[in-house]
């Protein structure tokens, strides 16, 4: 009998220590990597993944950085995330959508700084 998949989405958030391509990209592809090991995620499987950074992260695009990490033929986009007063400065945050098993999971990830944002995950 086939596992019956279905569309499953999957959010993290990870802190960038400073406004350069290069932190960027090292926390992107971090992010990136983790949330495809926690969730045994296949390339294949993904449908798209939408990005969003604070404004204060400017030096390059995180999708950039997913690109660069192989994922090359997945529909990828980035926005900025609202200025809300007060709000966790330099985030990126992720929302991927992918085929997964009808009975696996999410977990979803948030990482260093991030966590704060989801003390449950």
């Amino acid at each position: 009998m086939e596992t019956l998949e279905v569309v499953k989405g999957i959010r993290g958030a990870i802190t960038v220590p400073e406004n350069s391509g290069e932190a960027i990209e090292r926390q992107t592809k971090k992010l990136l990597a983790e949330i495809m090991a926690k969730n045994n995620l296949q390339k294949e499987k993904i449908i798209s993944i939408f990005f969003t950074a604070t404004p204060d992260l400017n030096a390059q695009f995180p999708a950039t950085a997913a690109r660069k990490a192989g994922l090359t033929e997945i529909p990828l986009l980035c926005a900025q995330e609202m200025d809300v007063p007060g709000s966790l400065k330099k985030v990126i945050r992720v929302l991927i959508l992918t085929y997964l098993p009808e009975n696996q999971k999410v977990q979803h990830l948030y990482l260093e700084g991030a966590k704060v944002l989801r003390p449950d995950c």
